[in-house]
């Protein structure tokens, strides 16, 4: 079928660039038309318009025909969905055609999201949801919002897909708009089936089966069964799994919707492979697989191809379950798909186990755990961000209850007041009176409240942050080494590997330990200062001999890389500090320029005095740092990480307990640096003197 007639163009309108693109898209569009009858027809409208005699570019009916046909290839050809898209987007700009330009801007969104590209999908909707708030287009801005929360909610950002979504039943709500309520609401629903909240999702799901009812859309109420069998399958409830699955997939086929056939296909795998009768399961996830042939939706496939090599690894087919889940895992890798990353690797690490490959499935199963331990994070985060922003919204809706009440409230009493007015004048006028002591004596109430609350959540947040870091270092730089340990001494426990393969593993189990104990050290010193438990203790002491033992403790650390350590600081330097702080400040500056300094190179300390301080400097001839990163070093709640020259680990918790020991002990810390030339840190600390007292 052909899209356009190059030959018949005459019009002076058409540029010859855009001449030129209409000839490619007839390549692009022709293909596959005949398989869907909405193309098909979107096709000859196209068509017809063209071949118009005063046929212009500027035509709305022209531009929305662009956006239509585009938005009908959303999952089966991307590039012509994109060349359809920006076409209608430059139209509708030219012609100054603000409903165009929104309806491709959300199109283009939807490409992008398809690509896997979250963020450029997020600015393309929030500027398409301008321009449909700007022109009070409210169908198109319930959709907009739809597909934004939708992404948010991909993109892990929980919190503001909640608070779209709630925004945008309210409005569909207010406006009777019965047709996009049910989208949202089913959004809805899917979000909280995301975070395992299955019984708030079914609520939702109930709640859109009655809309869909009353719509009378068979289509509707099928997708809505087809995400209700996904939960029940989740929640180990299989018979209302099938049950629901089984009724959507006749519709889908007898409408050819493929991508949601292709959906429904795979939940009735995932249901056979939860009981594990991998045989259907695969008779299921093959039927799935036919159909994601035609369509485009990586993140569909990832579920489908994890789940046939788990079925495939149920049937004990190895290579086949293999082949699978690496396919899988890096389709989540290339859209940056952290829950398909976590299946994937607990699936390679199953499979290479089996296959013996030790090393191999350690290394998926360290993928696994850093993913698992980064998604329970962020899935804590969330949803305390969700519960939040849920709490939020219904404190607005009770306040706005609560003011129209009072409104109605306010009128009745004027109403009853100018009935009495003349008789009980004086009266109304004391009850006014002692209403507004009342009112001011309730305001200046709810002021004290206000600020206790601001001051109690100051301190809240205070306390999260505390607990945010010590979480990170835990779950990030102990769990990890500790994790893998264990792992380590199981597999030597059962057999799994001979004791002359776990030596090989022990130069790297030492640096793990030789972390872990250097981390514990500086963890419990900061969790002292944070918890108000450390008290500083200055005494007069001599600073060369607390270099040369931090010197001497570290030596061999320097002797790895070929380092030489040089303390210039002479035996007259006596300090009127807490003695113990001041060597967890030199041993983390010292283990810092160690870490950032490559092989033979160059680590001096030295002290300066001054009038009535001594200013210590460690500097090393290592990689340096640039304007940027050193900002970040000091900051109270920053948790700054790198990796050192020979990817040594560090916590970003040495320079601020650093900062914080140095200041206790009545001096300042700063850095100098330049990247490729080195780094300087620079503290300083008060002279001895007989008349110090203790400082707390």
């Amino acid at each position: 079928m052909s899209l356009l007639r190059p030959t018949s163009i005459n019009n002076k309108n058409i540029p010859k660039k855009a001449i030129l693109l209409m000839v490619l898209l007839i390549g692009a569009l022709s293909i596959g038309f005949s398989q869907n009858k909405v193309k098909d027809s979107l096709t000859n409208v196209l068509h017809e318009i063209y071949a118009q005699k005063n046929f212009s570019t500027s035509d709305t009916t022209y531009i929305n025909v662009l956006n239509k046909l585009g938005a009908e290839f959303t999952y089966h050809t991307s590039d012509s969905l994109e060349l359809l898209t920006k076409q209608a987007l430059k139209y509708s700009k030219e012609a100054n055609y603000k409903v165009g330009e929104s309806e491709s801007l959300m199109n283009m969104g939807i490409y992008h999201s398809n690509m896997g590209e979250s963020s450029r999908a997020i600015a393309h909707y929030k500027e398409a949801l301008k321009i449909a708030k700007d022109i009070k287009n409210v169908v198109i801005r319930l959709r907009i919002i739809n597909l934004l929360a939708t992404e948010y909610n991909w993109a892990g950002d929980y919190a503001k897909a909640l608070d779209l979504f709630l925004e945008g039943t309210e409005l569909a709500e207010n406006l009777g708009h019965d047709r996009q309520l049910s989208v949202l609401l089913e959004n809805l629903a899917n979000l909280y089936s995301s975070q395992k909240d299955f019984d708030q999702a079914i609520i939702f799901y109930e709640r859109v089966k009655k809309i869909n009812l009353s719509i009378g859309n068979e289509i509707n109420s099928a997708q809505t069964m087809a995400n209700l069998a996904s939960v029940y399958a989740d929640m180990g409830n299989f018979e209302y799994a099938m049950f629901n699955v089984n009724s959507s997939i006749p519709i889908f086929e007898n409408n050819h919707i493929l991508d949601w056939l292709a959906y429904s296909y795979e939940i009735k795998g995932k249901t056979y492979l939860r009981q594990k009768n991998y045989k259907w399961a695969l008779h299921w996830y093959n039927q799935c697989n036919l159909l994601h042939k035609k369509i485009n939706d990586d993140r569909g496939k990832i579920d489908l191809l994890n789940g046939m090599a788990e079925a495939y690894y149920g049937l004990d087919q190895i290579e086949l379950s293999e082949k699978y889940a690496q396919e899988s895992f890096e389709i989540s890798n290339k859209i940056h798909f952290p829950e398909g990353i976590q299946k994937c690797a607990m699936t390679l690490y199953r499979i290479n186990k089996s296959k013996n490959k030790y090393s191999e499935a350690l290394r998926f199963h360290e993928i696994y755990q850093q993913v698992s331990d980064t998604l329970s994070r962020d899935e804590n985060k969330r949803g305390l961000a969700m519960l939040k922003t849920k709490a939020d919204h219904d404190k607005e809706q009770e306040a706005l209850i609560i003011k129209n009440q009072q409104a109605l409230a306010k009128q009745k009493y004027y109403v009853y007041a100018a009935i009495v007015i003349i008789l009980i004048f004086i009266v109304i006028t004391f009850l006014v009176h002692r209403g507004q002591k009342i009112q001011k004596r309730l305001n200046k109430k709810l002021q004290n409240q206000k600020s206790d609350l601001v001051i109690r959540e100051k301190q809240l947040n205070e306390i999260n942050l505390t607990k945010d870091k010590l979480f990170s270092i835990i779950g990030h730089d102990l769990r990890g080494p500790i994790g893998a340990l264990q792992e380590l001494l199981r597999m030597l426990k059962v057999g799994e590997i001979q004791q002359s393969e776990f030596m090989d593993f022990i130069p790297k189990l030492r640096d793990d330990v030789d972390h872990i104990s250097f981390t514990l050290n500086n963890l419990l010193s900061w969790g002292q200062t944070q918890m108000k438990g450390a008290v500083t203790k200055p005494s007069a002491f001599v600073l060369e001999e607390l270099v040369t033992d931090n010197i001497n403790l570290l030596s061999e650390i320097a002797e790895t890389k070929s380092i030489k350590m040089i303390n210039r600081i002479s035996d007259n330097t006596i300090i009127w500090s807490d003695v113990n702080q001041i060597d967890i400040v030199i041993r983390n500056l010292i283990s810092n320029a160690l870490k950032f300094t490559p092989e033979h190179g160059m680590v001096t300390i030295d002290a300066q005095e001054g009038n009535d301080h001594w200013e210590i400097s460690v500097r090393d001839s290592g990689i340096g740092m640039d304007l940027v990163t050193q900002d970040k070093l000091f900051h109270a709640h920053t948790n700054h990480t790198t990796y050192g020259t020979n990817n040594e680990k560090g916590t970003g918790l040495g320079l601020s307990l650093c900062k914080e020991m140095v200041e206790k002990n009545n001096g300042q810390i700063w850095v100098e640096s330049a990247l490729r030339n080195g780094t300087c840190f620079f503290f300083s600390l008060p002279k001895s003197q007989k008349d110090y007292k203790n400082v707390g």
